[in-house]
């Protein structure tokens, strides 16, 4: 009867937020919570040996990683004499070609051979067919050259093509096995480039 009342309150509306423009839609973390979710165990190695043992290992990984991916001619890995689409054109280029300038090294040694020999016909072989071989490669060379360039220069026209020439030159001259990166096309597929 003497009881003191206290008047009800009416219930509050739920409290509908809303976004502030630029916010990014969610309640900042606490800093508690966010540190839990950032620690993890340390794995610090024990002596300074384990560190740098640690580090040549990433190294080697990293090393190996980028020489595969050089062999393969992923874009990534390349180096810059290497990257672009008019570089890998004259790759193709002259990969799906037989160049004498890829047989050079053969040639070479066995003319060295043939220089031990005791036999007059040998030993004039010796001394007329290198002067005759890098004339032939350097022929072959040219002719290269102009073809890529030519070839550079319909396909490509907005990029740069300064010392792609030299490049497919250069290219024919080495051992089609030891090429980096290696080739893409295999011989006779000119269609393909």
């Amino acid at each position: 009867m003497f009881k003191r009342r206290t008047p009800e309150a009416p219930p509050n509306p739920p409290q509908v937020v809303t976004p502030k423009p630029g916010g990014k839609g969610r309640p900042t973390p606490k800093r508690s919570e966010s540190e839990k979710r950032r620690r993890q165990p340390i794995t610090a190695p024990a002596t300074r040996k384990e560190a740098y043992k640690k580090v040549r290992e990433r190294q080697s990984t990293e090393r190996e990683r980028a020489r595969a991916g050089m062999a393969r001619g992923e874009e990534k890995y390349l180096l810059k004499r290497d990257k672009g689409p008019v570089r890998r054109l004259a790759r193709n280029y002259v990969d799906a070609r037989r160049t004498v300038g890829s047989y050079l090294m053969y040639a070479m040694f066995a003319i060295v051979l043939l220089s031990l020999l005791p036999i007059p016909a040998a030993k004039l072989l010796v001394l007329f067919a290198p002067p005759l071989l890098l004339v032939v490669v350097f022929g072959e060379g040219l002719l290269l050259s102009r073809g890529v360039k030519k070839l550079a220069a319909e396909r490509h026209p907005d990029e740069d093509s300064r010392g792609v020439g030299l490049y497919a030159a250069m290219r024919a001259m080495q051992i089609r096995r030891l090429r980096v990166p290696g080739p893409q096309v295999k011989i006779g597929e000119k269609d393909k480039v």
